[in-house]
């Protein structure tokens, strides 16, 4: 008899929980634990299934669930909108060890009574002392600006972990999801290649059947295909990978192990869980000398993923390049989060800054998950990558994480180790820093946990190496490399300045004062012996005349260019091009859209060239490519994320939705369309999602629609036409303060707003 296989129907718990709970609720919904939204799950072997919390722990050998590592758990919820301005005025949090005290809506451990705050995030458990590996319920209700009180949440259910600790940052079990061919071709009497329409890490369960029991079969999976079959010799680090299967009679389920591979499971690569199983890229697998016929149910791909909720974004807009970007970038974040952690795709399996950070603003951009950006972040702290730029990043990555979660844990955990990655301790008497001139001692290894040599990449990679001959540029625009480098002392400025603003957030005001003070001393410094006047550019360095791309993208990125200098720089960049590579691009489309060059901005996104997001597309990939094309890195992999920075270039600056205040507790809304027709968008945040849309008619109207969270409030920047031009807010005219070409207007509140300028 055939066997069945076992579909495991609970997988849409998950997923459709934030579903239901997003449509006009009363109560409040999205209910977070450490951040995580759906600490209650459980998983068999990886699949979701629907069984509570409470009793899975007592069947832990074949079932997964988050643990909360922290004795003093911190809680979060949305507030639902009713109507405008809708805001929170109070809550009250309840906390028990068993469900039936929430039923009766008391509390055997927590219960908060009626708190005045407007806080609906990162609120700290102040009840009993918590004890180590017990599950335990919670659920809030809140009142609003009108003294009306909602109902009780829903219940919402976690586990401590065995151990407690004073600080640890929790994720998710990873997950598998099966998946179905798109179609399956047969050709010939013996073999059937199948195309599951997208590529994915896993592994292939097959259906099959003998006659005999005495057949063999061979299966072939790979990334790319040629003539109708999976690609034998795709080059570079394209997967291509064959197993051989002999047949027991009859029908019979089989599971294909996939090989370990010795480089991306070496002492530096982070491993599968066993309860996975080792997995490889693929979108097409052949089966090989099958005389039977091969239906689509037969043949399941083994997805495996962090979790991640597809509905949680979506971007659509009147330009059919701009929505195939954004379908490679988006699918490309939930595609490469196989292990849980941010890593350098499938070629070495390692994580690095410069990945971290793209990585973790794009998934910002995509889904409502902000536990793997900073566990990745954390990880890299203690095991930091050689690139002098890169230990810079964690400063960055840190600063991302604070503003887009308004959670002050981990900057207080880590606020030495993200001192120490501000290098400050290798400047000289102008600011400058520089790993040429001595200063990179064992002392300041140690301090940023790094044991190797530390050397400046400006952008990935060099000329003369992986396979690049050396007439070949590599990626950084001809770049000289000298002892004080304008790159790498543009990072440097710019984790000057959020170090400033950390400790400021900490009350370390001591610190804030001094890092003020290097910022400003830097800045003059910058811009006194590494812009060249006279024909308005940054040089690579100090002992070079050369000026490159990266000279000058950096520095208007991080907020180094004076006003007056804002043009000639950006007239340079403009005649440059696309000269770097997919991670330079992320700060090349972040100068341009700080500097309001929308047109251009978009021109990047849109570009069909070689050297262009819709290449990957073309090339055949449905992942982002690590380069833009094999001859620009010939061992690249075509499973790397830090090439889907439009995942968040496009919400943070096409669209313009980025956090002013901590925690979305204040938004900016600055579309920049440029020539763009039309676009609609849902974003994610921490208090809910905020959606948009707009019609745009370049310099003569455009129209907004928008749809803030609660407890939020938003500054919304329209274009700026002329002082005769009408704006309007659902109808009324409204004032507005203009900023350059911004007609700016401040503090909305949540609800469903229209704002129309015409000129």
């Amino acid at each position: 008899m055939r066997i069945k296989k076992i579909i495991v129907l609970a997988f849409s718990y998950f997923f459709l929980l934030p579903i239901i709970h997003a449509q006009d609720q009363v109560v409040p919904y999205g209910l977070t634990v450490n951040l995580l939204s759906q600490a209650e799950q459980v998983y068999i072997n990886g699949y979701p299934a629907n069984i509570p919390l409470e009793k899975a722990v007592l069947g832990r050998e074949n079932f997964q669930f988050t643990e909360i590592s922290t004795p003093v758990p911190f809680f979060g919820w949305m507030v639902p909108v009713q109507g405008e301005n809708t805001h929170q005025t109070a809550y009250q949090l309840l906390v028990a060890s068993e469900r039936d005290f929430l039923f009766k809506d008391s509390a055997d451990l927590w219960d908060s009574g009626k708190v005045d705050k407007s806080c609906s995030a990162n609120v700290l458990y102040s009840g009993k002392q918590l004890e180590p590996d017990k599950v335990y319920f919670w659920k809030v209700k809140t009142w609003n600006q009108h003294g009306e009180e909602s109902d009780f949440s829903q219940i919402s259910t976690f586990k401590t972990a065995k151990k407690l600790t004073d600080y640890a940052t929790d994720r998710y079990p990873i997950q598998k999801q099966d998946e179905y061919p798109v179609k399956i071709n047969r050709i010939g009497e013996m073999r059937h290649f199948a195309d599951f329409g997208k590529a994915a890490f896993g592994r292939i369960r097959v259906n099959l059947y003998s006659d005999t029991g005495t057949d063999s079969i061979i299966i072939h999976l790979g990334e790319t295909e040629k003539n109708g079959a999976v690609n034998r010799s795709p080059g570079a680090s394209i997967r291509y990978s064959q197993y051989k299967i002999g047949l027991d009679r009859g029908w019979k389920t089989y599971v294909i192990a996939i090989r370990p591979d010795k480089r991306n499971t070496g002492p530096q690569a982070v491993l599968m869980p066993e309860y996975i199983g080792e997995v490889t890229p693929f979108r097409y697998c052949e089966v090989e000398n099958y005389k039977h016929l091969l239906q689509e149910k037969d043949l399941i791909r083994e997805t495996v993923f962090y979790p991640f909720n597809d509905f949680d974004s979506y971007f659509h807009s009147s330009d059919t390049i701009l929505n195939q970007v954004w379908d490679i970038s988006k699918y490309s974040i939930k595609a490469t989060s196989f292990l849980g952690i941010y890593v350098d795709g499938d070629r070495e399996r390692i994580p690095y800054e410069a990945d971290a950070l793209i990585n973790q603003l794009s998934h910002y951009g995509v889904a409502r998950d902000y536990s793997m950006a900073r566990y990745s972040h954390e990880y890299l702290i203690r095991k930091p990558t050689w690139p002098t730029e890169w230990h810079l990043q964690s400063v960055l990555i840190a600063w991302e994480d604070y503003m887009y979660t308004g959670n002050t844990l981990s900057l207080a955990h880590f606020y030495e180790d993200l001192q120490a990655k501000t290098l400050v301790a290798l400047s000289d008497e102008n600011g400058f820093i520089s790993t040429r001139t001595g200063k990179v001692t064992p002392e300041v290894l140690q301090s940023v946990h790094f044991n190797g040599e530390m050397r400046d990449i400006v952008d990935w990679p060099h000329t003369g190496i992986l396979g690049l001959e050396k007439e070949e540029g590599g990626e950084t625009d001809g770049f000289v490399f000298t002892d004080i480098n304008t790159v790498v002392n543009a990072f440097h400025y710019r984790t000057l300045v959020l170090m400033a603003q950390i400790a400021e957030t900490l009350g370390k005001t001591d610190d804030q004062k001094f890092y003020k003070e290097r910022a400003t001393k830097l800045k003059q410094s910058f811009n006194k012996y590494l812009f060249d006047n006279k024909r308005g550019v940054y040089i690579d360095g100090i002992g070079t005349d050369h000026a490159s791309l990266h000279a000058n993208m950096f520095p208007l990125a991080f907020g180094l260019v004076p006003e007056k200098q804002v043009d000639s720089v950006l007239n340079f960049i403009r005649s440059r091009g696309m000269a770097c590579s997919v991670y330079g691009s992320q700060f090349l489309l972040d100068a341009i859209y700080n500097a309001n060059d929308a047109g251009y901005g978009l021109q990047l996104l849109t570009s069909t060239s070689e050297r262009s997001w819709y290449n990957m597309v073309r090339v055949g990939s449905t992942i982002t490519l690590e380069a833009w094309d094999n001859k620009y890195k010939p061992n690249q992999d075509w499973n790397h994320a830090w090439g889907a920075a439009p995942a968040n270039l496009i919400p943070r600056k096409l669209m313009g939705i980025e956090p002013l205040e901590p925690g979305f507790r204040k938004i900016r809304i600055k579309p920049q369309p440029g020539l763009l027709k039309s676009a609609e968008i849902k974003h994610p945040t921490i208090r809910g999602d905020v959606t948009m849309s707009f019609n745009n008619n370049p310099g003569q109207s455009f129209r907004l629609e928008v749809d803030i969270p609660a407890n939020t409030t938003a500054d919304i920047s329209l274009p700026f036409y002329s002082r005769s031009q009408t704006t309007r807010i659902n109808g009324q005219p409204v004032k507005y303060r203009r900023d350059g070409n911004f007609s700016v207007i401040e503090n909305i509140g949540s609800g469903k707003w229209v704002f129309v300028v015409e000129h």
